[in-house]
């Protein structure tokens, strides 16, 4: 894939995600189970390593800054400075058979975001990183 080609597409991501002037819903209508619902994706790969790395690209392309990765535990955990701080603490634990599962929790200040729609956002720009990396695309 050549340069203006990923622009494009970086730039496509980034549209998708939107620009927030306000933080999202700190709280939900929704029960525990469909905001863990909402954190939580499984993908099929063995790849621990590679999805921290989709993880942390997808991050930064999202405008966060990466404040600490721990590959043994599984963490990484990001802040996004706008109108305002959003910090992002995802974590990524290998399952049973051939699947990583990945979790994301989100925050405006000391408030938990449970608005399903930060974490569709996030999870939709991961799995275009996740095709991207594990089809070698450049």
């Amino acid at each position: 894939m050549n340069r203006q080609t990923r622009t494009t597409a970086l730039a496509a991501m980034l549209l998708i995600t939107g620009c927030a002037t306000t933080p999202p819903d700190v709280v939900g209508a929704g029960t525990q189970l469909e905001t863990r619902q909402a954190q939580t994706r499984e993908f099929d790969t063995l790849d621990k390593a590679m999805t921290m790395r989709s993880v942390v690209a997808t991050l930064q392309d999202l405008g966060f800054t990466i404040d600490q990765a721990d590959a043994d535990l599984g963490t990484i955990t990001a802040t996004r400075l706008d109108t305002y701080t959003m910090r992002m603490t995802v974590t990524v634990v290998s399952k049973t058979g051939d699947r990583i599962a990945v979790r994301a929790f989100a925050r405006a200040g000391e408030n938990a975001i449970t608005d399903p729609a930060t974490y569709q956002d996030f999870f939709i720009a991961l799995d275009k990183a996740m095709f991207l990396t594990q089809n070698q695309v450049d």
